[in-house]
């Protein structure tokens, strides 16, 4: 993907060249296609083209349009045939993105955003209204940060050069809350000082100050309803080829991820069936499968295999059982956010590939097990019913689910039961809002971490529990979206696209999830294109061995730190409590929820680093009106 940043100096005082030259070097290897630089005045924008469609290579920008408009735009537009019927004169097949989003913002002004379908952020500068506009896609796709200043703001597509940009940042402890969750809120990131551009909204600046509105929002009311099981499959099919087609146009060769699995699978032999029948700008498709041969848990080999079979073609593989080290505590490089990084084995086979080939965009199957039914709980589907007073079909599933979890159907009623009331009742007697005897009790409780796991969006608890869980979903995969580190390919995401993601959340939850069959539409709309090994594959990798073996490998410097621990000294974590935990997980005894304290691990690791750099100013613990909260916390200045 482009990268986009600039610098807006409410004073009018000129911007500084050499500032942007900063922000261009530390993000040229995700932009290699050039480098342009706007500057007039008080304004200076940076644009660096990474070029994927033939539509890319037509793009000039910053561009310039009416009136002193000035638009920086990263992105693939799926709906250009649509805009370009809706707008008219000047447009042609030929135009480039840029120039049809410049058109219809011209047109509906800011009210464009939601018709814009696919992967974007874009700046826009109107230099006669003296107003900055900074705007993502639907879910986040692709990211935009912005850092304000009492004198002005700058942005930037990668938050590092915003971090390294702005001197010492205050910890956002309201993030970090949400990291020790599962995952921040997406306007967030680290530092207090530095917002991201909410997914599906637009942030206006003007006169120095900052509003946030809505473009994209999930239509609660949309229902999606066909008389047999056909029709669902036949709509499924047409959307997720149409998602597919989208992302293949591409004038590199694609790399696509292939891990054997349901979702990966029915990507590579759906843009398969694409080429053979209808045709792409792409070159080809490949495949990469990583996989640890050693592992007890993995059995992705076989079905990676089957695939390869059926396209008669052996892609790129990369097996990780030498090392089996999934993390490191060391950052060589700044790294901005907190959170362990791919596997080293995995990140030098993606490297030597990108030498290797031409690959410039990714497939990944992101959001195919939370939205087609991998992840749906069936209490949630019973909950439905329950509100709505089917008792009959409510009496058939509860038998069904009993038989098949061998649950007395009693327990699994009452478990339904618990789904149906407000979250406030819920985090007291679940076990996924349970706060682990490792984290800080008070701060998790003023930061509210029981109820941000199953609460994506402050009120969804008045919608019934379908409606929450897609809520949920959405929200999800919109945190997840913006905290994805960057990467020298420009990974695109089929289940992802908004025109089947619209439909997938419209449909009722008995098409995605049945008694004993996970994926159920998936499975039966595509079973004609997939190997029937992959069709009917119920498994799925683990990863508790390479874990345990980096605990192992790193064991001496874990013990060390979390003997006197930032996170602790902070208030946000019992230092020996976590340590022992991770010392059971070492030994082989995994908690239920075990990415958790990795995930405070990984914290205190990215602390010490970024307080080592001096990007964040930490110096006292985290501030709570709560005694009893400051006698928990150490008062030692961290400075």
């Amino acid at each position: 993907m482009s990268v986009q940043a600039g610098i807006w100096n409410f004073d009018g005082e000129e911007v500084e060249r050499d500032t942007l030259a900063r922000m261009s070097l530390q993000t040229a290897e995700y932009g290699p296609d050039g480098e342009a630089i706007h500057i007039d005045g008080g304004i200076g924008m940076l644009y660096r083209p990474f070029h994927t469609t033939p539509e890319s290579r037509l793009e000039h920008q910053p561009h310039s349009f009416a009136n002193g408009k000035v638009i920086t735009w990263d992105g693939r537009l799926d709906n250009r045939d649509e805009l370009i019927s809706q707008l008219g004169e000047r447009l042609s097949a030929d135009s480039s993105d840029v120039t049809i989003v410049a058109a219809a913002y011209g047109q509906w002004g800011a009210e464009c955003f939601g018709k814009l379908v696919g992967d974007w952020a874009l700046t826009i500068w109107d230099a006669k209204e003296q107003e900055l506009l900074l705007a993502r896609d639907y879910i986040g796709i692709r990211q935009l940060f912005y850092y304000a200043k009492p004198n002005g703001v700058i942005w930037c597509s990668h938050l590092d050069p915003l971090a390294l940009e702005g001197g010492r940042f205050s910890l956002c402890h309201e993030y970090i809350a949400g990291f020790l969750a599962f995952r921040p809120d997406a306007n967030l990131t680290p530092y207090a000082e530095i917002r991201s551009v909410p997914p599906g909204m637009w942030v206006w600046v003007r006169h120095g100050r900052i509003a946030v509105q809505t473009h994209w929002a999930l239509d609660l009311r949309r229902k999606t309803r066909y008389k047999n099981d056909a029709e669902y499959e036949e709509h499924f099919r047409h959307l997720f080829r149409l998602a597919v087609r989208r992302r293949i146009a591409s004038t590199s060769p694609i790399l696509a991820e292939l891990s054997g699995g349901l979702d990966s699978s029915s990507i590579v032999c759906t843009a398969d069936d694409i080429l053979a029948k209808e045709g792409a700008t792409t070159p080809r498709i490949d495949t990469f499968s990583y996989y640890d041969s050693k592992d007890p848990d993995g059995d992705d080999l076989p079905y990676i295999t089957k695939v390869e079979e059926t396209r008669r073609r052996i892609g790129f593989h990369a097996d990780l059982s030498e090392s089996a080290a999934s993390f490191s505590l060391e950052y060589p490089t700044f790294i901005a956010t907190p959170g362990f990084a791919e596997r080293e084995e995995l990140t030098k086979a993606r490297l030597d590939l990108r030498r290797q080939q031409e690959h410039r965009v990714l497939l990944a199957g992101t959001g195919g097990d939370e939205l087609l039914g991998q992840a749906l709980d069936p209490r949630v589907q019973m909950a439905d019913l329950l509100l709505a007073g089917d008792f009959t079909k409510l009496a058939k599933l509860l038998i069904a689910w009993s038989i098949i979890t061998r649950q007395p159907w009693i327990q699994l009623f009452f478990q339904t039961l618990s789904h149906a009331l407000p979250y406030w009742v819920r985090t007291r007697i679940s076990a996924v809002a349970k706060v682990e005897p490792w984290l800080n009790r008070t701060f998790a409780k003023h930061y509210r971490i029981p109820a941000r796991r199953l609460e994506a969006i402050k009120g969804m608890w008045i919608w019934s529990p379908g409606v929450r869980d897609s809520l949920q979903t959405i929200a999800s995969l919109a945190r997840q979206m913006t905290q994805t580190r960057p990467t020298t390919y420009e990974i695109r995401y089929p289940y992802l696209d908004r025109t089947l993601v619209e439909f997938l959340t419209s449909i009722p939850n008995e098409q995605l999830l049945r008694p004993g069959e996970r994926r159920s539409l998936m499975r039966r709309a595509l079973s004609e294109i997939l190997p029937p090994e992959i069709a009917a594959r119920s498994t799925k990798a683990g990863a508790s061995r390479c874990y345990a073996i980096s605990l192992e490998k790193y064991w001496a410097n874990i013990d060390s730190i979390l003997r006197s621990s930032l996170s602790a000294r902070l208030g946000y974590v019992h230092d020996d409590v976590l340590r022992a935990t991770l010392r059971s997980m070492k030994a082989g005894t995994f908690p239920l929820y075990f990415l958790r304290p990795l995930r405070a691990l990984s914290l205190e690791a990215w602390l010490r680093a970024a307080a080592t750099r001096g990007v964040l100013r930490i110096a006292s613990p985290v501030r709570i009106a709560s005694e009893k909260y400051m006698r928990e916390s150490s008062s030692s200045s961290l400075a």
